[in-house]
């Protein structure tokens, strides 16, 4: 398995992934809409995109937003997206896929790497916590959908 950082020559495999990841969260598949906002936020250098490979074939990607933390006085970054092809997981994708993302925010002095996900994705929940992630009892996150 090979990991790259993804840039534009590699659209059409995010794109592809990104889009499959949306339909697992329920969203209906529209990649013209997935590929814009994927060429946008690589343009514009508001993500890091890691993207795994078995040969030519892409089989999993992640999505990493800058961010930081005012009381750590340091960066952060946000996993918001990790996704796996179904015929991929279980192989060890998502771990290489974390276990890079890990190292990338560490070269970049970030203080941690944060996520959020489905309260029912145990697959998901399993392979964070043996990556060493832990759940945040310390803090309640809220959402207010706008």
């Amino acid at each position: 398995m090979n990991i790259i950082k993804a840039d534009l020559q590699h659209l059409e495999d995010v794109t592809s992934l990104f889009d499959q990841y949306r339909v697992f969260y329920g969203q209906d598949s529209d990649r013209a809409a997935c590929s814009a906002f994927i060429e946008e936020r690589m343009t514009r250098k508001e993500s890091i995109i890691f993207i795994a490979y078995d040969g030519e074939q892409a089989t999993a990607f992640t999505q990493l937003y800058p961010s930081f933390t005012s009381i750590g006085i340091r960066p952060i970054y946000v996993l918001n997206d990790l996704f796996v092809t179904p015929e991929y997981r279980g192989k060890g994708a998502g771990r290489a896929l974390l276990e890079h993302a890990f190292a990338f925010a560490g070269t970049m002095g970030a203080t941690r790497v944060i996520l959020q996900t489905h309260v029912d994705n145990r697959a998901a929940k399993a392979l964070y916590e043996s990556a060493g992630m832990e759940l945040d009892r310390q803090y309640d996150h809220y959402v207010k959908t706008i």
